[in-house]
């Protein structure tokens, strides 16, 4: 389930490249994952030759057997404060939230270092800390911090102020050093959040 969490569907024939397993094995796996409603077959891809090959991804229970940080009690307090303090309290508190959060990672990202990628990746090493199964690529033009699980998806999918606020947040930290946006959005009906990192040219 984790390589299709952090890959996205999936042949038969590459599972079985990527876990060292027979083809049959991986079959049956994913036919007791599929019994489970954990995994499903996707439209044929139409392959440049040969026959179309069924990819394999998960659900949307499969994607609930990863973590999410307490959803309901979250959800129940989300509710709460909205109602008895209003939405711009909420947003107040989140934003406050993620400063906070915004200052820790900077201490941590410039003990990693001044340039980009060491920074991103000590980022992505931080996300993962929390749940987010985050993991780095290099472009040919920048870098992707691409975040597989959103641990707070619950939270994030009540009020958008999280992501809204988790944007802003990696925007600060690499100010003057590159542009961040987001390219990805699980909201959106990806199956991942991604922001693209575009370094900022010198004058």
């Amino acid at each position: 389930m984790s390589r299709l969490k952090t890959r996205g569907p999936q042949s038969v024939k590459i599972l079985s490249n990527q876990l060292g397993m027979t083809t049959m094995g991986i079959r049956l796996h994913l036919a007791e994952m599929k019994e489970k409603n954990l995994v499903t077959q996707t439209r044929e891809e139409k392959q440049v030759r040969g026959r179309p090959v069924h990819l394999w991804r998960l659900t949307e229970m499969g994607h609930q057997r990863f973590p999410d940080g307490h959803s309901q009690v979250t959800l129940e307090l989300i509710d709460a404060i909205q109602q008895s303090l209003g939405e711009k309290s909420l947003n107040a508190l989140i934003d406050h939230r993620s400063n906070q959060l915004a200052k820790y990672y900077e201490q941590e990202l410039r003990a990693a270092g001044n340039d980009i990628q060491s920074r991103v990746e000590r980022l992505a090493e931080l996300r993962s800390d929390e749940g987010y199964m985050a993991q780095v690529r290099l472009l040919p033009d920048g870098w992707l911090l691409i975040e597989n699980h959103c641990p707070i998806f619950s939270a994030a999918n009540k009020c958008q102020q999280f992501c809204h606020s988790e944007l802003s947040c990696f925007q600060a930290l690499f100010t003057e050093l590159a542009n961040v946006e987001r390219v990805d959005h699980t909201l959106t009906g990806a199956r991942r959040c991604a922001y693209k990192l575009s370094p900022i040219e010198e004058v």
